[in-house]
């Protein structure tokens, strides 16, 4: 018995000493990490301390830059200029835009633009015609001498050719209310563009209309800026046919073409009219329908529940 007990004992023992050894050993992994795992965990920590070094850095710099330094004078200056284009854009609607439209209504109705016999706006063309051709010169090229074969009958030679003063007068009357519309828009356009609040979270459906209507506003400004680019065209396209018609002077058709020319810019110079007052009723029903989401988009700022 005393064997076996010894025996035993001595095999706790061992597994006591091993259960030491194993603990010790798990202690040491645990508390005393290997030199590359540590590196590894320096090098974390540097780069982290980098990050946010430079994160605070730019946040600087952009608080910084997002401060104006701006004068008092000059600062007033650009409050008075808001100022005068909010009255401006007040007495545009309320006045100036009504006026326009009853002005170009009239124009309309004026003779000079109720025109529906085209013929009256013929110009006349000092363009001479050349006489017919003589039993001579309608004889066989064979019967001919070399020398008269060098020979080369020369056009008449024309005089001073005026443009059609009919469609200048009419131009003369145009282009001023085509200027005004152009100047009219930019002036809308920046006031509504000074009415934009600044941007953030909320209530934005003030701020979409805003955007709709300088979009409508953008279109009709492209289009109004065409009606110079058409003016322009139909001077080049008249002057050509009318050189044409000037040199090739048996050719009827080009006279006739210089006469279609003066007939479709009387019909175009209608149509731009026509736009022109279109376009003025156009905006002064949409602001006048939307004026309040205009002013103040946000509407009136209420107060928390809580």
């Amino acid at each position: 018995m005393g064997l076996r007990t010894s025996g035993i004992s001595s095999r706790l023992i061992e597994s006591k000493l091993r259960g030491n050894k194993i603990s010790q050993a798990t202690k040491k992994k645990t508390f005393f990490p290997s030199s590359a795992a540590a590196g590894q965990k320096i090098i974390l920590i540097s780069a982290d301390l980098f990050i946010s070094s430079h994160i605070l850095k730019v946040s600087i710099a952009m608080s910084k830059a997002a401060t104006l330094k701006i004068s008092s004078a000059s600062s007033v200056k650009v409050e008075n200029f808001c100022q005068s284009l909010y009255q401006e854009a007040e007495n545009l609607f309320s006045s100036f835009v009504p006026q326009k439209i009853i002005q170009l209504d009239a124009l309309l109705r004026d003779d000079a633009l109720s025109i529906t016999d085209m013929s009256s706006l013929q110009a006349p063309l000092d363009i001479p015609i050349p006489d017919p051709p003589s039993p001579e010169d309608e004889e066989m090229e064979t019967d001919r001498n070399g020398d008269d074969e060098k020979k080369k009958k020369k056009a008449p030679k024309c005089g001073f050719i005026k443009g059609n003063e009919k469609i200048m007068i009419l131009l003369d009357r145009v282009k001023p209310e085509i200027v005004c519309l152009r100047e009219t828009i930019i002036v809308v356009s920046t006031w509504i563009q000074h009415l934009i609040p600044k941007i953030e979270d909320g209530n934005d459906f003030g701020v979409a209309i805003q955007e709709k209507i300088l979009e409508r506003i953008t279109a009709v400004k492209t289009k109004v800026d065409g009606f110079q680019t058409n003016i322009n065209k139909y001077f080049s396209e008249r002057g050509d046919a009318v050189a044409k018609a000037s040199k090739d002077t048996h050719v009827m058709d080009y006279r006739s073409l210089v006469h279609e020319k003066d007939g479709a810019a009387y019909s175009d110079i209608r149509v731009i009219v026509l736009d022109i007052r279109g376009f003025y009723a156009e905006l002064y029903d949409i602001i006048n329908k939307n004026l309040e989401k205009v002013i103040n988009p946000k509407g009136e700022e209420k107060p928390s529940m809580y």
